[in-house]
């Protein structure tokens, strides 16, 4: 396995790095410096799945996460990835050497993350914002998990994670994933959409609360991004934990993904 920027450091990180969050009872985030991975249960089974990898080098951090949430020495059943930006895969080397799990993902990711093909270059003219201007020094490269990445399940049901289905949200990147748990309407919605403006250095560092599409500095295809949008606002999901920015819920959520489905009517 080779991750070409697995220890190359990424010194941006927002304020609340480290913050641990609840989107539901069995949905735990962990903001790992400006982006978000989770960690869902199965309690029937006693185990849980990660989803997404976070940033370059910040392994020991998800692990004390995940020792915090389930036990010193605790590890996954498997991980999900909801697609392979730098930003969500940076630490999976170093988990998948230690941890020993398999890795599930969309077949159109596949090339990104078997090392047959990179990501385009950032877009620095996209939204503007600070974190536009800086992305053209974010790696674009993909990595190889060869070893350890299995295609997920096409009957949409997510490994080791009964009641919950993987819904394909693409336009961030052409494999993009979401998953959603009908039973109590929870989302995690990777990139598909965001609750912060990911361009802006500011709004990233404190976090400030609003509803976005994808990082466009990384958006392969804004107008298939918008449409995977109303994808999910058509499942009136309750709750949501996004790869970028805070949980959102209700009310608050369902007029957040209103404003984004009107956007581009």
């Amino acid at each position: 396995m080779e991750n070409e920027f697995e220890h190359r450091l990424m010194p941006l990180a927002s304020i609340k790095s480290g913050k641990e969050t609840t989107v539901s009872p069995t949905v735990h985030g962990y903001l790992d410096q400006i982006v978000n991975v989770f960690f869902i249960e199965n309690p029937a089974e006693k185990e849980w799945v990660l989803v997404d990898a976070g940033m370059p080098d910040t392994a020991k951090k998800i692990k004390q996460a995940a020792a915090h949430l389930f036990g010193e020495g605790a590890k996954p059943a498997c991980i999900i990835l909801t697609h392979g930006h730098f930003d969500h895969v940076g630490s999976i080397v170093e988990l998948v050497k230690e941890w020993n799990v398999p890795v599930y993902a969309h077949e159109l990711e596949m090339p990104y993350l078997t090392g047959q093909q990179d990501y385009p270059e950032a877009d620095t003219e996209a939204g503007g914002g600070m974190i536009t201007k800086l992305s053209k020094s974010f790696p674009n490269t993909g990595i190889d998990l060869s070893e350890h990445v299995r295609l997920i399940p096409l009957d949409h049901k997510v490994p080791h994670l009964p009641g919950w289905e993987w819904i394909h949200t693409p336009g961030h990147t052409p494999g993009h994933i979401s998953l959603f748990h009908p039973e109590d309407q929870v989302l995690v919605a990777g990139d598909a959409f965001t609750t912060v403006q990911q361009e802006s250095l500011h709004k990233v560092l404190t976090q400030q609360k609003e509803f976005n599409g994808p990082p466009r500095y990384f958006t392969m295809d804004e107008q298939t991004a918008f449409l995977s949008i109303r994808k999910l606002q058509q499942l009136h999901p309750q709750a949501a934990g996004t790869g970028h920015g805070m949980p959102a819920f209700a009310d608050e959520l369902a007029a957040g993904l209103k404003k984004l489905t009107e956007i581009k009517k």
